[in-house]
């Protein structure tokens, strides 16, 4: 209603006005009264806009190189990857957290998307359900050539960048997409892969998941076993980059002590600040110093507040104290859209992340260090792994020892041929005894 009431018109009884005198002059101090109630609004206005245009221009020149988006795991659920589907259209695309206006609006320059294949998928169809992933990949550069541009090097992340696309990288999301095989850990790295996560919500045969620290999973490898340590050795020899997102604090250690390049967790947020067993702990991030590695801050409420609710000002509050405990350039972007449920208030989807860098330059970042969180110290971690790769060396051959796969759905081809190599003492022994009872007459 526009009603006046009261105390907009003067008293109730038709006095004096409130805000005059009896002759009608203005009380002493009433100006400063009432302009004091808008102008420090406005000033905080005024300077949210300054940090907001200050953030833009910033990603203009360094736009967003974001570690984790799940939008091909949501084009298998909705489309099954049948992206000619009028609905699969990715500038129009709805209900998703990622489609082509928002990643302009959000100033993404280069984004690793995540070749996603749940657990239940072990030991079964991972490697082709992998392959399909990285297909789809794939296909949306194909199918949207003036927006992505396939990658696999850092090189082509700066010529997306000057060419104003989508650099796109492919990042397989769980170990057990390789299936203990680092003949499939290869093929995958020819067909674009440049990170693997080592594990998902399940142990593999050879390294151990974040549910190990919960106590919902047991510890299978004490962190990385033989064969682990083999996968990222061949890992660092091909330039893969390691991902320890979802990986239990032993794996995480192990790897961060085996590496000869830096790793990244790809979307994982700090202990410390919310105290799930997806985050890094600070231990870590003394390592992840010591390394040059880098963390990809995620935005998935659950590890952001420990709530079902959270803010883009909690966000910030990890990556304040990942730069507290790690360095400036051990921080990222790993938001995680499109694989979660709930996300912060002011972080809705990918459009929002000019918000984010506005917010650090409010805490004052600087901007080389808002740079660096944006893109530049995954460049640097992507070119250390790449110098420290080797294609000259030759590669990794020992396979996983037979006894440590699940055998109801493989094959044994290779292992037969030299059971000495393979076969742990307790079963060579038990072969053994099988082929005298063979010889023997009956």
């Amino acid at each position: 209603m526009d009603t006046q009431t009261p105390e907009h018109t003067g008293s109730r009884d038709g006095g004096e006005d409130r805000r005059t005198g009896a002759a009608g002059e203005r009380v002493p101090g009433e100006r400063g009264m009432w302009t004091s109630w808008w102008f420090w609004p406005l000033v905080a206005l005024c300077t949210a806009d300054q940090f907001r245009d200050t953030a833009v221009r910033l990603m203009q020149g360094t736009p967003v190189i974001d570690g984790h988006n799940d939008l091909p795991w949501q084009l298998l659920k909705l489309f099954n990857n049948q992206l000619q589907d009028p609905r699969a259209n990715l500038t129009s695309l709805a209900h998703t957290h990622t489609n082509i206006p928002k990643l302009k609006a959000g100033f993404v320059g280069a984004q690793f998307w995540s070749a996603y294949t749940p657990c239940d998928t072990q030991n079964k169809d991972a490697v082709k359900r992998t392959l399909e992933q990285i297909d789809v990949i794939h296909r949306m550069c194909q199918l949207y050539p003036e927006t992505f541009l396939c990658v696999t090097d850092s090189t082509g992340i700066r010529q997306a960048f000057r060419e104003g696309k989508v650099a796109s990288l492919v990042g397989v999301e769980g170990g057990h997409s390789i299936d203990s095989s680092l003949g499939v850990l290869r093929a995958l790295y020819h067909l674009g892969m440049r990170y693997l996560t080592l594990t998902h919500t399940c142990n593999t045969p050879w390294a151990d998941n974040w549910l190990v620290d919960t106590g919902e999973d047991k510890a299978r490898s004490q962190g990385l076993s033989l064969f682990g340590q083999s996968v990222v050795k061949e890992m660092n020899r091909l330039g893969v980059i390691i991902d320890l997102a979802h990986t239990s604090t032993a794996t995480m250690k192990a790897v961060l002590q085996l590496s000869k390049a830096p790793v990244v967790f790809s979307h994982s947020s700090a202990y410390s600040v919310c105290q799930h067993r997806r985050n890094v702990p600070d231990d870590v991030l003394q390592l992840v110093k010591r390394t040059g590695s880098l963390v990809m801050v995620n935005f998935y409420n659950d590890y952001v507040s420990c709530r079902a609710e959270a803010n883009l000002s909690q966000v910030a509050d990890h990556l304040d104290h990942i730069k507290k405990v790690a360095g400036a350039g051990a921080v990222g972007l790993g938001g995680d859209y499109d694989g979660v449920s709930r996300l912060p208030s002011g972080l809705k989807d990918v459009s929002k992340y000019p918000d984010l860098a506005a917010e650090l330059l409010r805490r004052q970042w600087t901007e080389a260090e808002v740079k660096g969180a944006l893109a530049n110290n995954l460049l640097r971690v992507f070119e250390a792994v790449e110098q420290a790769s080797s294609h000259t060396q030759p590669p990794g051959e020992e396979p996983i020892p037979l006894d440590q796969l699940e055998a109801s759905c493989r094959t044994s081809y290779g292992y037969s041929g030299a059971p000495s190599l393979h076969l742990q003492p307790g079963a060579l022994l038990a072969s053994l005894a099988l082929l005298v009872l063979c010889l023997c007459p009956l």
